[in-house]
């Protein structure tokens, strides 16, 4: 039920996973805008958290670059705390987006039973732009309307992938102790899937 839930998921949830979950809300914020909306209701119409495979940096902030990256974007990092995946979180999520394929395979190893709708980001993204968003339910600035419309996509999603071949470009680089170049460029090729999913769920 509302609002549409989506987990990504990395390795030690302070960086990649962290950008994905508040470049996503920020996407909808600003659709939401857009559409002459207050942003301040985007929360009730998704719900974007993250969580790591391993625990070793449990209740820390976002690593420093992954911070400078959100907000240099418009995006918030306050409240942010890291923790490790948990079987209920992936329950609840609608969505799970993972930044390789290792950590795909560890969320359907977890629970068998989300994987049709467990996704390497950029798998996610590359498949999503072979969806005709015609067939999805029509698309309003409500909390059910989003859940339908996002629920309806990622089935349309895991549908593209039936019978299609995993790229290992799909998978985001892990930038923790890298420079800030490596850093924007993984927020950028984040925001390359993040962006149409909101724009799909929020046309």
């Amino acid at each position: 039920m509302p609002p549409f839930t989506v987990l990504h998921v990395c390795m030690g949830n302070i960086c990649r996973s962290p950008m994905a979950e508040r470049l996503l809300a920020l996407a909808v914020r600003e659709r939401l805008t857009r559409r002459g909306g207050d942003p301040a209701d985007a929360d009730a119409l998704l719900h974007s958290h993250s969580a790591g495979t391993g625990g070793w940096h449990a209740g820390e902030e976002m690593n420093p670059p992954a911070a400078r990256q959100v907000t240099a974007r418009g995006g918030d990092v306050a409240g942010f705390a890291a923790r490790k995946l948990r079987s209920d979180l992936i329950d609840a999520a609608d969505l799970v987006l993972t930044a390789t394929a290792d950590q795909q395979e560890y969320v359907v190893a977890l629970r068998p039973d989300a994987a049709s709708r467990t996704f390497v980001l950029g798998e996610f993204g590359r498949l999503l732009a072979a969806v005709d968003a015609a067939g999805l339910p029509p698309a309003d600035a409500t909390g059910d309307a989003v859940y339908a419309r996002g629920v309806a996509l990622v089935a349309a999603v895991h549908a593209a992938r039936e019978g299609a071949t995993p790229l290992h470009t799909d998978d985001l680089d892990d930038p923790w102790g890298r420079g800030d170049q490596c850093f924007s460029r993984v927020a950028d090729e984040i925001e390359e899937t993040v962006h149409p999913l909101a724009a799909t769920l929020l046309p």
